[in-house]
């Protein structure tokens, strides 16, 4: 599926009303509001609007009987549960998912994709690790074992942020509500997160501040973060210190000794580890930021880089995709156990797999989760899948990587910057204020998010239809060079540096 090259190309002179995405399309998205009685030309079609249509809706562009599969993206999105006449808006009222629970898949490699080579011309200033990865920021970050110790952690960063300022980046604390009170894989699953969280490379040195009763235990978290990451690591007990507060001073103090040494150095853009994101989607999502993040984690992943996908239950209806990607059957393997698992996942807990789309995404016109799911893969570009990651894993090696964790956007957020991220991209069509521990950029779907909320949005990616795709993905990819660089991302610029972890299991 190659999705950009839909037949109205988006010109720098003219926007069309609405865009066919592929010619088994039996729809198209409106880019713009409808109104019944108009006459549009879509796809070399004259289409009549018989009712009024939303932007990032869908008008169907020939008649569909009840039953017939209805294509997006060159994909069927559901079936009809009425007649449709061309002209009608396609939404809720008259499609429905064909999704089912587990299934069999084969394995099936599709020919690899030649991704873009451009070796030096996209560069930044990144902090080269002493495991050879790159953070694009130099911070202390103070992470809490247990809930209990939250506030406290929050309270040494503030005092720390100011008495270090200048020196370092920053000193940001990550307070969470678990650590205590888990049992088992859910134990498990909180203390492989925030061991992964301390080994980012964005963070020059970290604090683990722990109460001393908890179930997360500071000694068995220390022996889960790799023996070369702890040069850059302290750790202080509350309970067994007799000032937890001067003990957390001293040792942020030593490691701002050891971080304000590092300097900023040029790397290519292959040095960028990158996640990938959508939240508050819309009809939009998968014609404009979507498949701009995707051509940006295409020259990443071209360069030798690594990008994150994950939102597991947002890959439903479109894992066939990825899967032909797969570089090997052991990643293929991998893949279909994880979604099959959460398939599963969603069964044991009495729900239906289909009930992704939130009430903004279908306010926003998207109507079932195949069609949320075939704009949100395309954030993965087109490069190859070379390892799947477990929840609380990090990055193993360079290409696109898929992790598991739920679509929820701030535990996946999260997760991606424990998997080694050390930039977000994040496409919104409704918009959100929300952050993660590192530079978590917004790209919105629409020119009228960019307009009205410009305190949350880094890039309006509607330019896409108005300049082309290569022209936009050479501005984001020089904003990106520049945010990496050191210059400030809206969720840092307000204080949206927030994490949540995925809890699976009971509480005691």
């Amino acid at each position: 599926m190659d999705v950009i090259a839909f037949e109205e190309k988006a010109a720098a002179a003219t926007v069309p009303d609405a865009v066919r995405i592929a010619p088994v399309d039996q729809v198209a998205v409106a880019l713009r509001e409808l109104a019944a009685g108009e006459r549009l030309k879509v796809a070399g079609l004259d289409i009549i609007v018989r009712e009024g249509i939303g932007r990032g809706h869908k008008i169907a562009l020939h008649p569909i009987a009840s039953g017939d599969l209805v294509h997006r993206y060159g994909w069927p999105i559901g079936t009809a549960t009425r007649p449709i006449a061309a002209g009608n808006h396609v939404h809720s009222h008259n499609l429905a998912t064909n999704l089912k629970a587990e299934e069999p898949y084969g394995f099936a490699p599709a020919s690899p994709v030649a991704l873009p080579s451009t070796p030096g011309r996209w560069q930044f200033d990144g902090y080269l690790r002493d495991d050879g990865s790159v953070g694009t920021r130099n911070e202390i970050w103070i992470i809490p074992t247990v809930g209990c110790v939250a506030r406290t952690a929050e309270r040494i960063a503030r005092q720390a942020a100011d008495r270090h300022a200048g020196r370092i980046d920053d000193v940001v604390a990550f307070p969470h509500p678990l650590g205590c009170s888990q049992l088992g894989d859910d134990l498990d699953g909180t203390a492989r997160l925030l061991a992964a969280l301390a080994c980012n490379p964005n963070a020059g040195g970290v604090l683990l501040i722990g109460l001393g009763c908890e179930e997360n235990q500071l000694a068995a978290l220390i022996e889960r973060i790799p023996v070369e990451r702890r040069a850059r690591v302290r750790s202080v007990g509350a309970q067994m210190s007799a000032d937890e507060y001067q003990d957390a001073t001293d040792s942020i103090d030593a490691l701002v000794a050891l971080a304000s040494q590092d300097r900023r150095e040029p790397v290519d853009i292959g040095a960028l580890r990158l996640g990938l994101k959508c939240g508050g989607s819309d009809g939009l999502s998968g014609l404009t930021a979507n498949p701009l993040i995707g051509q940006i984690a295409d020259v990443v992943t071209g360069a030798g880089g690594q990008a994150i996908l994950t939102e597991i239950p947002e890959i439903f209806g479109a894992e066939r995709l990825l899967m032909q990607r797969a570089t090997n059957r052991a990643v293929f393997d991998a893949l279909v156990g994880l979604v099959n698992r959460f398939k599963r996942y969603f069964i044991d807990h009495g729900e239906p797999i289909s009930e992704n789309p939130s009430p903004g995404n279908v306010a926003g016109g998207i109507t079932t989760l195949e069609e949320k799911s075939l704009g949100a893969v395309q954030k993965g570009g087109h490069a190859a899948l070379t390892d799947v990651l477990a929840y609380g894993e990090r990055v193993r090696r360079p290409g696109l990587a898929l992790l598991e964790a739920p679509g929820n956007d701030a535990v996946s957020t999260t997760a991606l910057a424990a998997a080694g991220a050390t930039m977000t991209l994040f496409s919104t069509g409704r918009g959100t204020p929300l952050g993660s521990p590192v530079p978590t950029l917004k790209l919105a779907t629409n020119h009228d998010l960019a307009q009205r909320k410009p305190g949350w949005i880094d890039f309006d990616a509607a330019m896409v239809l108005d300049v082309g795709l290569d022209a936009a993905t050479d501005a984001l990819m020089a904003h990106i060079c520049a945010i990496a660089s050191g210059g400030r991302a809206r969720n840092e610029v307000n204080g949206e540096r927030d994490i949540a972890i995925w809890k699976r299991g009971v509480t005691l």
